[in-house]
């Protein structure tokens, strides 16, 4: 009780002490008033300073003025160029897609189409076989239709080649993107001209040539009378680079050494012995083999159904030809399609065309008598050296080691590349 009663008197003590009113008054002292002095500045002076103004733009000439004006007309050009190369990156964008879905497409028709071969040769064959022994004209129907639909199917296919083509669009999808790569670079380092626009266009149609999309009209020749490198580069014109150098004032050796052209030239030498004629000799093989093979599975199915024919009246060799025949084609479809054996030409015929772009990029460049209006030799040889999966002292190793075998005759034991 006592602590509530002490509560209590503690709690009236506090509200009767908050009604009572507080009255506070704060007296702020005057600040002295400032008078600020602004000279007026004479009328003889404003005269003269307009005076003077008209004299300096008497002074100036028309033709700084006309600096003027191509300053901005050169800031409008490259304005311009850098549209046209966004225009050109959306466009190369949208064929990066449809080479890849064309790739896609492709590799499914290789693998539906090997399958639906084989099923049919070896169904038929397993017709033949039953028909020797129970003697049945219905197999014998079905197995000849068979085999004549397989012998259809397999001309179509052996034509068009479909791993060949798939290998078509993974490279032109690949080598799309570098492009894109090279014009976003353009981008990024800023000021682009509309040189950098006609060579990108130039090497998009460059691209659309050696790679079609369209199967009609347009299609590679799969089986070419000899093997050739891939092109998918606009050609360079070397002549005109000769004519410009006779013209041209040398400045700065621009990174370039005579001991740098001359490891060049070696490095090439060593590209043409050893890369490129293994390629050519790797490429011709594959070209054979896929030629033989492409003959091997039609002619082997068109016996086959031949037999198989012959089979119902009675006789029974025909029929084992047929079945053995048939077989033999199941054998060689798989071995063509399944091993994809075109492809691997196509990835020859790429290989080829790597080597003989880095070929005519170095020949180009050495050609170009004017240093000053080559690309920076030290950038020039770690992009060589790069391309060739070397460092830059591995590619000067390569080198003198051609230097050290070349006179005495001993051929080199290395190739240029260690990519491919």
């Amino acid at each position: 009780m006592s602590s509530l009663q002490i509560s209590a008197s503690f709690c009236s003590s506090c509200s009767s002490s908050s009604i009572k009113k507080v009255n506070a008054a704060i007296n702020v002292p005057k600040l002295p008033q400032v008078r600020f002095s602004i000279p007026k500045i004479p009328p003889t002076t404003t005269k003269l300073v307009v005076q003077e103004l008209n004299r300096t733009l008497d002074t100036i000439t028309p033709s700084q003025l006309d600096v003027t004006t191509s300053t901005e007309i050169y800031d409008d050009n490259h304005s311009k160029a850098t549209i046209q190369l966004y225009a050109i990156l959306e466009a190369v964008s949208d064929r990066i897609e449809m080479h890849n879905n064309m790739c896609e497409q492709r590799n499914n028709w290789n693998t539906l189409l090997l399958n639906s071969l084989n099923m049919i040769t070896l169904t038929a064959s397993t017709m033949v076989g039953l028909n020797t022994a129970i003697d049945n004209s219905a197999l014998n129907l079905s197995s000849t239709v068979l085999f004549c639909a397989a012998t259809g199917m397999l001309l179509i296919m052996n034509k068009i080649q479909p791993s060949q083509l798939a290998e078509e669009q993974r490279n032109a999808t690949r080598l799309f993107k570098h492009l894109q790569t090279e014009i976003q670079t353009t981008l990024a380092i800023g000021n682009p001209s509309e040189e950098d626009v006609n060579s990108a266009i130039e090497k998009v149609l460059a691209l659309d040539k050696a790679y079609p999309l369209p199967l009609l009209g347009a299609m590679l020749e799969k089986f070419p009378s000899k093997y050739e490198p891939a092109v998918w580069w606009p050609k360079t014109n070397t002549n005109e680079f000769k004519k410009q150098a006779l013209r041209s004032v040398k400045k700065t050796n621009n990174g370039w050494t005579p001991e740098l052209e001359t490891e060049m030239w070696q490095i090439l030498e060593v590209m043409k012995r050893k890369d490129m004629e293994d390629y050519d000799r790797l490429g011709n093989l594959a070209l054979k083999v896929n030629k033989t093979l492409a003959k091997s599975g039609p002619l082997l199915t068109g016996i086959a159904a031949f037999g198989s024919a012959l089979g119902s009246h009675g006789l029974s060799w025909p029929g084992i030809v047929a079945a053995v025949a048939g077989s033999l084609a199941a054998s060689v479809n798989a071995l063509e399609h399944g091993g994809q054996v075109g492809m691997v030409f196509e990835m020859y015929r790429n290989c080829g065309g790597f080597f003989k772009l880095l070929q005519e990029t170095i020949e180009a460049t050495l050609e170009e008598k004017d240093c000053e209006k080559r690309e920076n030799g030290e950038l020039f040889e770690m992009k060589v050296a790069i391309t060739l999966g070397r460092s830059v002292s591995q590619l000067r190793q390569l080198a003198s080691k051609f230097v050290a075998y070349d006179p005495e005759g001993i051929g080199m034991d290395e190739f240029a590349s260690k990519l491919f």
